[in-house]
């Protein structure tokens, strides 16, 4: 009976980019952690997940099919390297990022929120 309730596109949708949000967080961090290593190329989330959603988003799919859509790390194929040791992260860029990832993950964990209180309130019939 609830199934459908955490089907439907808007909150799936919600969900995955809560997902990469997360998966964001992480590389992020691993980009910071190796700012120093030589060679180490930056990572983020791919591109084609994004594509992806928004192809399915557009098709109505996205709440049938969602457990085949995943987000994952790849290398950044837009950095580019200013140091000799090869080198692609940026300090500056990391920040910048890291900043936009948390305004992010606060909004889609606030609407996914608000779903399960809407949820709660149609079931108790009190929203404390």
């Amino acid at each position: 009976m609830i199934d459908p309730i955490f089907q439907t596109d808007n909150y799936q949708l919600a969900r995955k980019l809560l997902d990469a949000s997360v998966l964001r967080q992480e590389a992020i961090a691993t980009n910071v952690a190796n700012i120093e290593t030589p060679g180490f190329r930056r990572l983020d989330v791919a591109p084609d997940f994004a594509m992806q959603l928004k192809s399915r988003m557009a098709a109505g799919d996205l709440g049938r099919t969602s457990d085949t859509l995943q987000p994952h790390l790849t290398e950044d194929p837009t950095a580019r390297s200013i140091r000799p040791d090869g080198n692609t992260v940026e300090i500056e860029r990391e920040l910048l990022v890291m900043n936009r990832n948390v305004v992010e993950h606060d909004f889609l964990t606030e609407i996914v929120s608000n779903n399960l209180k809407q949820l709660k309130l149609a079931i108790t019939g009190r929203s404390a």
